[in-house]
């Protein structure tokens, strides 16, 4: 008996510690499992956290991302009106009348998709093949002339600019299919981890769809950008080697003008000890001036202008309308090569011009292409006829041709003949004024006739000179109101009213002190006779009145 309860008493004991090592193990496999679970959503969420980072940054920082979303509404918005376009169909095959107005509002549903289809027409194809384009390389300039070359510098950093977007767009694309990529690993994880999830795996075909996509335009972007760099590297090879021939060229040219320039300083050296007469050495400089720009000029059209032989062809087709809508400019340009070659007037000559009546007394202060430049000076002529000087005055060079043009100082002389003009009475001693005068004017213009007569020697090497005296000269008229007294005299071209009034004060002081002369002057003799009244009166007054 004993024996046999102590049997169910091991019995028992055994099954309680069976039954507790049964329950121990399912509450270790029940932690383990919420272990599991909670590290699986732990996953989940850092994987969530992850895709929405990118997402977030594909819609911020990725211009592509919004391209291709208008590419998807326009592919969504097709698939819409083909939708509508069905129905509508199944609607009229039904019967048109019974839902004519269900058709009507389709209608009008498809007419608005259209609209806006209309809109996103762009994005009707795949956008990263499209919206990537390398400009074009447009006409490469020719690098011909010193000023091109500035073209070409500014035409190859243009292409530099655009080569270098072209890289930025692919590089950007580069970028996008990347995040794209980390995109489909996340989704990847998370469709491992909730294989039911079929928004998931919606989210991944599209993705992929755009990889695929992007992938395809990339590898043909890259094939271009290729093409685009040896294309660009070409022109500027091509521009680079033209512009060392151009700089080449253009030093060649710049050390024959400098040498050029060199001998024409040496030559104005020389000129200037040669010629001791300012105005002369003025207008030497000035044909030395002009000479050494037509040499350039002609050096720099022969060195730039390939075909020289059309240009001379078309210039003289053209020059004889030219010379017509152009000749006086033309002919001041032939008076200017007389006045110059034939030097019949010279900067700083007194020279008087007459046009339409007028004339002009001055000096000339510059002679350019097409003008002569004069200051007019107070002279004899602005005293009796102007009544006003020191007018700037310009002629034109033609006037050489067509109107009078008398130069007071031609080659060396610089004096000219005056003349003072005064009468006498009748019965006045005429020789003895003959002989003030002379006097007078031997007194005063000594210098001047000394002076013109040096000059006049000099110029019998190049005039025929048949008179050369020098001195001063009176003549005697009969007039109708009196003897009038002519003395001539030299004086300095540019100060004869100087000498003039001078001597004119002599002559009147000296003709004062003489009794047997008188000046005469316009006069009036009146007689008048009063009547007689009574016989005491005198018979007749006499009275002279002096006008």
């Amino acid at each position: 008996m004993k024996a046999k309860l102590f049997l169910l008493l091991m019995a028992l004991t055994l099954s309680f510690a069976q039954g507790t090592a049964v329950e121990g193990n399912r509450s270790a496999v029940t932690s383990e499992q919420n272990v599991t679970e909670e590290q699986k959503r732990l996953k989940i969420e850092k994987l969530e956290e992850s895709l929405r980072q990118i997402d977030q940054k594909l819609e911020q920082e990725s211009v592509w991302q919004k391209i291709y979303a208008n590419h998807l509404a326009y592919i969504d918005m097709e698939e819409k009106i083909r939708k509508i376009e069905r129905r509508i169909k199944a609607y009229k095959r039904k019967g048109p009348s019974r839902y004519r107005t269900a058709i009507r509002d389709l209608e009008a549903q498809k007419l608005k998709l259209r609209e806006q289809l209309d809109l996103l027409k762009d994005y009707r194809t795949n956008p990263f093949k499209t919206l990537i384009r390398p400009e074009e390389v447009k006409e490469v300039p020719s690098v011909t002339n010193p000023v091109a070359i500035i073209n070409a510098f500014s035409f190859i950093k243009q292409l530099d600019e655009q080569k270098s977007r072209f890289e930025y767009e692919v590089g950007t694309l580069k970028n996008f299919i990347d995040l794209l990529n980390r995109k489909i690993a996340i989704l990847k994880d998370l469709l491992e981890a909730e294989p039911g999830r079929k928004e998931l795996q919606d989210e991944l075909n599209r993705t992929m769809k755009e990889v695929d996509e992007a992938e395809d335009a990339l590898s043909l972007h890259q094939t271009a950008l290729i093409v685009y760099r040896k294309k660009v590297d070409e022109v500027r090879l091509r521009l680079t080697e033209q512009i060392k021939q151009q700089a080449k060229k253009a030093g060649t040219i710049g050390a024959t003008v400098l040498i050029l320039l060199l001998f024409v300083l040496l030559f104005k050296w020389l000129v200037k000890r040669t010629i001791t007469d300012n105005e002369r050495f003025y207008m030497a400089n000035k044909i030395i001036n002009f000479t050494f720009v037509a040499i350039v000029l002609i050096i720099l059209l022969f060195a730039y202008i390939e075909n020289v032989s059309y240009l001379v062809t078309v210039l003289g087709f053209a020059s004889a309308g030219i010379a017509i809508a152009m000749k006086d400019w033309f002919m001041s340009m032939l008076g200017w090569l007389v006045i110059v070659l034939g030097g019949s007037i010279h900067v700083g000559d007194r020279i008087r011009v007459d046009k339409d009546g007028k004339m002009y007394v001055g000096d000339v202060l510059d002679i350019s292409l097409l003008r002569i430049t004069m200051l007019e000076d107070i002279t004899l002529t602005t005293y009796k006829h102007n009544r006003r000087a020191g007018r700037i005055i310009f002629i034109p060079n033609n006037y050489i041709f067509t109107d009078m043009i008398a130069n007071y100082t031609h080659a060396t002389l610089k004096t000219v003949w005056d003349g003072i003009d005064f009468t006498i009475t009748f019965n006045s001693n005429h020789k003895k004024a003959q002989h003030i005068a002379k006097e007078t004017a031997k007194k005063y213009a000594k210098g001047y006739t000394d002076i013109t007569r040096k000059q006049l020697n000099k110029l019998r090497a190049k005039y025929s000179l048949k008179n050369t005296n020098v001195e001063p000269r009176v003549y005697s008229f009969i007039e109708e109101n009196g003897i009038r007294i002519s003395i001539w005299y030299m004086t300095n071209a540019y100060a004869t009213l100087t000498l003039r009034s001078t001597i004119s004060a002599e002559i009147l002081d000296q003709i004062k002190e003489e009794e047997d002369i008188v000046i005469a002057y316009p006069s009036q003799q009146i007689y008048f006779e009063r009547a007689r009244r009574k016989p005491t009166l005198p018979d007749l007054t006499e009275s002279t009145i002096t006008l």
